[in-house]
């Protein structure tokens, strides 16, 4: 039903992730990012509440591995669950309950992790960490679309997918990309073409946020 990636900048600090699903609207229930503290995707049959609590065992200072063990041994109905833990030094952790749906893996590599579950073979997680490995020297948001994009090459879901998305948080208290496909028949290929077009534009919404006057202008009609 989903394959996804969750990614570390060790250049950077940045954090996030890049989802897709035959599910509507997955990025808004697995997606969960927190600057400086880390990433948990949440899938399978989804319970969102289990993101933040990850992050809030991460911002404790637990490991992946341990925060993970700890929402999995808390969390009503384990059994359902495929839970991937980044933290912000990029130590990854991924756990598929016993009821997780059709083929399903996952893979930890260097500063990211990637799982899915009703997958067309079980390479695919592979697939995606090999791709974001390659690309180290590419900003962020290049190496998720770009571990995405292998992901849906590998085979993705054993079905068509309709959703998609990428989080990403760094520094600030909110997310500094958000970016969501909800419902398409080519979801992968609208939020690449998304992140392209958000992607120039980014870091001026941050400055914008922080210092209006020392930050660029809006370039639409009517700014002076």
């Amino acid at each position: 039903m989903t394959f996804s990636l969750l990614g570390h900048c060790e250049r950077t600090g940045a954090l996030g992730m890049v989802v897709s699903s035959s599910s509507v609207a997955v990025a808004a229930r697995c997606a969960h990012v927190r600057a400086d503290v880390g990433v948990v995707g949440s899938q399978n049959v989804t319970d969102p509440r289990l993101g933040p609590k990850g992050l809030d065992l991460l911002a404790r200072g637990l490991t992946a591995e341990d925060a993970l063990a700890r929402v999995i041994g808390d969390a009503p109905h384990p059994e359902w669950r495929q839970v991937a833990v980044l933290s912000r030094d990029g130590a990854g952790a991924v756990v598929h309950g016993i009821k997780t749906l059709g083929l399903h893996a996952g893979r930890v590599g260097a500063h990211c992790v990637a799982a899915g579950n009703m997958l067309d073979n079980t390479d695919v997680p592979t697939a995606m960490v090999e791709r974001f490995e390659a690309a180290r020297e590419d900003s962020l948001g290049d190496r998720l679309i770009a571990a995405l994009i292998a992901g849906e090459a590998a085979g993705g879901e054993a079905g068509e997918v309709h959703s998609a998305g990428l989080v990403m948080a760094h520094r600030e208290a909110w997310p500094i990309a958000d970016l969501r496909v909800d419902w398409s028949e080519t979801p992968i290929a609208e939020l690449t073409a998304l992140w392209m077009r958000w992607k120039p534009e980014m870091d001026a919404y941050v400055s914008r946020a922080l210092d209006p006057d020392a930050a660029p202008s809006y370039g639409v009609p009517g700014d002076p």
